[in-house]
């Protein structure tokens, strides 16, 4: 059996690199090889290239992953922007066939693969595709993570209703990437909202970790995986699904309408 899923959120900032390096904290601990990649990570250092990929470096770590460092982050950029913009200014063309390559050869050496996206859902990653194209052409389910602060009824119901139209949404991670402040009433109120108007699983509220030592991300992770999001992590190997070839992902992305203009010829 085999176990991967990419990690989106709702906006930057939410915590996406903390829940993944808690899954994958936890993962380990119940004994699996675990990969972690971030397909393009923005703001390293030219001088240092992948070696400057903090997120990617610190998830590598975490999750005992000794695959390559060009496997787990295929593109370091270095402007802090969307990586489709810090490609354009560094020269770089971002390939999603090389994303793919890469992806594969992570599933094919590890139980579980956990993808962590840049930003929300619609981050722009080349000139034609996002963030949520990316989680369609390597076939994998969407968790999404959010921040408790008020406003996130509608940033997560946004997200899951455009996600849902594309691939499966395993659910929502409610996270606390900064110490909540107690006296904002939605921070109490925001979870149970969300299970009444969000068609997904509710996973969290996770609380603010001061402390990532790998101790208390495992404990984190295991809150998330107990609560059934391992089982829904599960890949059917047999029909493909997460490891398709590059031509059938470019068939995946044409049948799903990923756009071939640039994204903002195709809005138009």
């Amino acid at each position: 059996m085999k176990w991967a899923c990419f990690i989106t959120g709702t906006d930057t900032g939410v915590g996406k690199t903390v829940v993944t390096a808690a899954l994958a904290a936890a993962l380990v601990q119940r004994g699996l090889r675990v990969g972690v990649m971030k397909p393009a990570e923005t703001d390293c250092p030219p001088e240092q290239g992948r070696e400057g990929a903090h997120d990617a470096q610190w998830l590598r770590q975490v999750a005992h992953c000794t695959a390559p460092l060009e496997l787990i982050v295929p593109y370091a950029l270095p402007l802090p922007l969307a990586p489709a913009l810090s490609a354009e200014e560094a020269g770089v063309t971002i390939e999603l066939a090389e994303i793919v390559r890469c992806y594969r050869q992570l599933l094919a050496t590890h139980d579980a693969v956990l993808v962590e996206g840049a930003g929300g859902l619609l981050v722009p990653l080349t000139a034609q595709q996002t963030m949520l194209d990316l989680a369609v052409t390597l076939g994998l389910p969407l968790l999404v993570v959010a921040r408790n602060v008020l406003g996130v009824i509608n940033h997560t119901c946004l997200t899951v209703a455009v996600a849902s139209r594309r691939t499966r949404v395993l659910g929502v991670v409610l996270n606390h990437p900064g110490a909540p402040d107690e006296s904002d009433l939605s921070v109490r109120s925001n979870a149970d909202a969300l299970r009444r108007w969000c068609p997904v699983p509710l996973y969290g509220p996770l609380p603010h970790l001061s402390d990532l030592n790998e101790e208390a991300l495992a404990a984190a992770g295991s809150q998330l995986l107990g609560a059934g999001l391992l089982e829904s992590m599960a890949l059917d190997i047999a029909e493909g699904q997460g490891v398709g070839t590059t031509a059938a992902a470019s068939a995946s992305a044409t049948e799903e309408g990923i756009p071939t203009e640039p994204l903002n010829e195709a809005g138009a």
